[in-house]
């Protein structure tokens, strides 16, 4: 198992919020001793590494166990999009874990006829889409219209609400909800 000391040393660092210098004063090394550190473009020895450790505090055993948090992916293939729906309605969600996160989107496609239920769904949050094909019929509440492409909606998710794709072309629509509902 390689593991990247560079990285490691850096996240800790900032996580105590200390810039290169203080650490470097605070471990009694060169300003130059954890830069070339941090660009793994030195590798120190276990003693060095204590030394510094010391610096932030934290110890070698903790050092070496915690995950330094990866970087969000930010961009995703079509092939990428996770199904989370069933049936006659697909949901093909962007990024496959919403953990920590505060919105959803969705691809949406519904095949002629298909309907999220007789039962209204109702949760917190607010949504609202774009139909890029077909005709969705949204009922809000007691309102109901039909949009076709172009159409969006947009309302607080409280309200009981129902989507159902009407006419003989399946119905394909861009959605968003905050916080993820799904």
């Amino acid at each position: 198992m390689s593991v990247d000391i560079g990285k490691r040393l850096r996240h800790v660092r900032l996580m105590h919020n200390l810039s290169q210098r203080e650490l470097a004063k605070r471990a009694g090394v060169t300003n130059s001793t954890i830069s070339l550190i941090e660009s793994n473009a030195s590798n120190p020895s276990v003693g060095a590494l204590k030394r510094i450790l010391d610096g932030i505090p934290i110890g070698l055993a903790e050092f070496f166990s915690f995950e330094p948090e990866k970087p969000r992916k930010a961009f995703y293939a079509a092939e990428e999009l996770v199904e989370i729906g069933k049936g006659p309605i697909s949901y093909r969600q962007v990024g496959d874990n919403l953990f920590g996160r505060s919105l959803q989107i969705l691809k949406e496609c519904y095949q002629p006829g298909a309907d999220t239920g007789k039962v209204p769904l109702v949760h917190e949050g607010e949504e609202g889409g774009i139909v890029l094909s077909g005709r969705l019929e949204v009922t809000v509440d007691d309102e109901r219209r039909v949009l076709g492409p172009g159409d969006a909606y947009y309302f607080e998710s409280r309200r009981p609400h129902r989507f159902r794709c009407v006419g003989p072309v399946p119905c394909k629509v861009i959605s968003a909800c905050t916080p993820p509902t799904f």
